[in-house]
């Protein structure tokens, strides 16, 4: 582990190749002080941790407005209790593997998440850096991998959550289009990252089985602990990941548990293609 001392500023690397936390003062985070090294620092390392930073709603929303255009104006209520979030049962895919906005052309740039309140047992969120995956695959590998390209169906990754749907249920996850993207996401930095989850159906002009296989592999293989940031959370985290480089997933926790996150999201600028 490594710390860096700016100004008002200090970094800790978490693991060698995703996850770092940053300590700094509350009023200069709001006021965008550091929003350029933040920004610069996501898109490094993949995940950035402030620990019991206590923001409120308010401060939340005014820093994530720091770093970028806010996708909306308020907090997103991660609850499994659909009194407090109206799609709970969409939100159970979050536990499965995946990159938020695989039906859209442009997906969010990154998500900032603030524990309120904690499940007893689970609930920690993991982070695998699509960026490193990509780096460390052999080269021989490389070349083929990068002229793939993966289906993604939003009835896929719910599928995962129910896996015998009523036809009523299907009609309502098809009313979003499939979603052909590269496997290999060739970034306008000249970086490239693995496109995966669990909204892959199939890779495009390959054999059903043979393709299955394929994402499958690549998902073990980029899970792998050398490129996972596993988030241990204490009330008042906020934790911020760079989508566009990262895949996520929340552990398994007690749907009645009363766990609840507050997230905000930053607009993305840059396609998959």
């Amino acid at each position: 582990m490594s710390a860096t001392v700016q100004t008002k500023l200090v970094r800790t690397d978490l693991t060698p190749k995703i996850g770092s936390e940053l300590k700094a003062d509350v009023d200069a985070l709001v006021n965008g002080e550091f929003s350029a090294e933040i920004r610069a620092l996501l898109e490094e390392r993949g995940v950035v941790v402030f620990r019991e930073l206590n923001l409120t709603d308010e401060q939340q929303i005014a820093f994530t407005k720091t770093l970028g255009p806010i996708v909306e104006s308020d907090v997103f209520k991660i609850s499994m209790d659909p009194k407090v979030n109206p799609v709970a049962e969409y939100t159970k895919g979050a536990f499965y593997w995946h990159i938020d906005g695989t039906m859209s052309d442009v997906p969010i740039f990154a998500s900032i998440m603030s524990g309120r309140s904690l499940a007893p047992v689970g609930g920690q969120t993991e982070f695998s850096n699509t960026y490193a995956a990509w780096a460390d695959l052999p080269e021989a590998e490389k070349g083929t991998l990068e002229t793939l390209k993966a289906v993604h169906m939003f009835e896929v990754s719910q599928r995962y959550v129910n896996p015998e749907p009523s036809y009523q249920t299907l009609q309502a996850w098809q009313t979003f289009q499939p979603n052909t993207l590269p496997l290999v996401w060739t970034h306008r930095s000249g970086r490239k990252s693995l496109v995966l989850g669990s909204t892959a159906s199939h890779v495009e002009g390959m054999d059903l089985r043979e393709g299955w296989a394929l994402l499958t592999r690549l998902r073990d293989y980029a899970t792998q602990p050398q490129f996972v940031y596993r988030h241990e959370w204490t009330v008042g985290d906020m934790v911020i990941w760079d989508n566009t480089g990262t895949m996520h997933r929340a552990m398994p926790y007690a749907l009645d548990s009363g766990r609840l996150m507050h997230r905000t999201t930053i607009q993305g600028d840059e396609p998959f293609a």
